[in-house]
């Protein structure tokens, strides 16, 4: 995949966004200042310019022992975060889902590389955070803070992790960047009822993901992930089928600190009891993988105007990585995620 020159905005001063696939995470995505025009050609309202921009951020983490997952939602209209934890050994899953009209308890930052979002409410306080440090090395953090729970993770990057970073079309007059990071370890504390659990103890490596633009007003995707280790390999997984995938795709596996494109992907998977094996391959022949879910975070609503049909399933990979180099990576009960979500937004 030939990445495009790396520039330090997504949008310029002409409005003119930057499509393809970047070496580095950008600096700022001021999607706002974008050309933003209707589906006949004409410059959009001001309505229409805020409403129809959206903005979501997530944080996974991912052990034998522990699974977490955390997003921030804009979609100007409303703004909502999730979060859960769920203990694979005694099957506990507490989760939590809060929505904030206008998103006036929601603040994005519009850099994957510094600033902070945050979501706040009473008795509710969670933070995603951006920090850029020496060597433009790159850390994500998560911190949660409700009544009987608090977690700090923090994921650093390291120099000379290549990410995935890119920004692709969507429809006739929209386009997303997502920026996605995965295959990293993660260290911190989750304290619950006064007692510590050490995540660095447990191996945790988490998931990143940081996406906003002017997404389709209807839109329908799967997704996967998984991140963690085969013998002393550090892996991660991206793959997606339904977004991002004009002339540009977000379908990557990294190795270590480098990211492998893949072609697309098939998910095949049983609708109606989403709780079946899934199978998951992508046509180059890179990935094999059966998924076997252990839980659901579900978010369901349906205001008209608005809705959403959300299943973020937790669980088991097993397969094989076939690298380009010849070797094979086989995937042996790896947690992960995948995902089956309808947005009308």
């Amino acid at each position: 995949m030939t990445s495009q020159p790396q520039p330090h905005t997504l949008v310029d001063d002409q409005g003119q966004v930057a499509y393809g696939t970047f070496p580095a995470t950008l600096a700022r995505i001021n999607g706002r200042q974008a050309d933003y025009r209707t589906p006949m050609g004409k410059p959009a309202s001001a309505f229409a310019r805020h409403f129809h921009y959206k903005q979501f951020q997530y944080f996974g983490l991912i052990s034998d022992q522990l699974l977490a997952g955390c997003a921030l939602a804009h979609t100007a209209y409303l703004g909502m975060a999730f979060f859960y934890t769920f203990e694979p050994g005694t099957g506990r899953l507490r989760e939590y889902t809060w929505r904030s009209p206008l998103g006036r308890d929601l603040a994005m930052s519009d850099s994957p590389r510094q600033g902070e979002s945050r979501f706040q409410q009473k008795g509710v306080d969670i933070r995603l955070g951006y920090r850029e440090g020496d060597n433009s090395a790159l850390a994500k953090s998560l911190s949660v803070t409700l009544d009987d729970l608090e977690l700090v993770a923090h994921m650093d990057e390291g120099a000379d992790y290549q990410p995935m970073s890119l920004c692709t079309r969507t429809g006739v007059n929209g386009w997303v960047y997502a920026n996605k990071v995965a295959g990293k370890a993660v260290t911190g504390t989750l304290t619950r009822n006064g007692q510590v659990q050490d995540l660095s103890a447990l191996g945790a490596c988490g998931h990143h993901d940081f996406s906003a633009g002017y997404m389709r007003r209807e839109t329908f995707w799967n997704w996967a992930c998984l991140s963690g280790r085969v013998n002393d390999t550090l892996v991660g997984l991206n793959l997606s089928c339904g977004v991002n995938e004009t002339t540009y795709s977000e379908n990557c596996l990294w190795v270590d600190n480098v990211m492998v494109p893949t072609d697309g992907v098939v998910f095949d998977y049983q609708r109606d009891d989403l709780m079946q094996p899934w199978h998951i391959r992508s046509l180059c022949g890179q990935v094999t993988l059966r998924f076997t879910p252990s839980g659901n975070h579900r978010e369901r609503l349906n205001l008209g105007l608005f809705a959403s049909n959300f299943n973020q399933l937790f669980g088991r990979f097993d397969g094989e990585l076939r690298l380009k180099d010849g070797r094979t990576l086989p995937i042996e009960s790896l947690y992960g995620f995948v995902e089956e979500q309808y947005a009308k937004w």
